[in-house]
């Protein structure tokens, strides 16, 4: 039974992706920003599921999670979905947090990132970016970031399955009620990519939207790019890919 890390799994496609996984019978590990949101996740914990609670806006919380799932039984695979769409947690939240539990965490073969459709309004610069959150960071430029980062771990970790979703633009508390995509069709990717083991699942490198493969920014898989962004982030953190 595969053991699956769903971040941001509180509400939204988080929670969908972890309620669904459940249901399939897999080994599932929740987390929360922090105890007040804990509660929410009660009754998945009830149903079998592990939390872990922690601010992905600060970089102490994201090592010490990473460190108490190490202790614990091995994860298979990561979900990378938590995310915020604007204010000064946007680069915290939606790279250094996923590129610090990729290079810490121990064992698992398969990392689904979530994109967007917006990272291809994203800017392939890394000059000035504020990555410690102290003003408002550019969502469009987090999300090409972390999904040059998963096409980055798929080129240099050849026995890792890395990919990149775009869930599309659903009615979440981010999304918005008026949002015209399929809230459903929103978390099915991620878990058939992290769970499945049909082919096309077990394929890495790719930027999906709906089980479909599509072409991301150009900038995605322009290996200089990637060995750029890695090495800011490392400079940036401390830790080495």
């Amino acid at each position: 039974m595969s053991r699956i890390l769903v971040t941001g799994s509180a509400d939204g496609l988080g929670r969908a992706a972890a309620d669904s996984l459940l249901s399939a019978g897999r080994d599932v590990v929740v987390h929360a920003r922090n105890r007040e949101r804990a509660p929410g996740l009660d009754a998945l914990v009830e149903r079998g599921a592990h939390m872990v609670v922690g601010d992905f806006a600060e970089r102490d919380a994201v090592r010490r999670i990473a460190a108490e799932l190490n202790d614990a039984e091995p994860l298979d695979a990561v979900i990378h979905n938590a995310g915020v769409w604007s204010g000064p947690a946007v680069m915290p939240v939606n790279i250094i947090a996923p590129y610090l539990l990729t290079a810490l965490l121990r064992g698992p073969h398969r990392l689904v990132y979530l994109s967007s459709s917006s990272h291809f309004g994203g800017q392939p610069s890394l000059d000035g970016v504020d990555w410690r959150g102290e003003s408002a960071g550019s969502y469009s430029d987090s999300k090409l970031f972390v999904t040059a980062l998963a096409a980055a771990v798929a080129r240099l970790r050849p026995g890792v399955r890395s990919n990149a979703v775009d869930p599309g633009w659903v009615p979440t508390k981010m999304g918005g009620p008026g949002a015209p995509d399929d809230l459903e069709l929103g978390h099915r990717t991620q878990e058939w990519l992290a769970s499945s083991d049909e082919p096309e699942a077990l394929t890495t490198g790719g930027y999906w939207y709906h089980r479909q493969r599509q072409e991301p920014h150009r900038a995605v898989n322009d290996e200089a790019f990637q060995d750029r962004l890695l090495q800011t982030l490392a400079e940036e953190t401390g830790t080495a890919l």
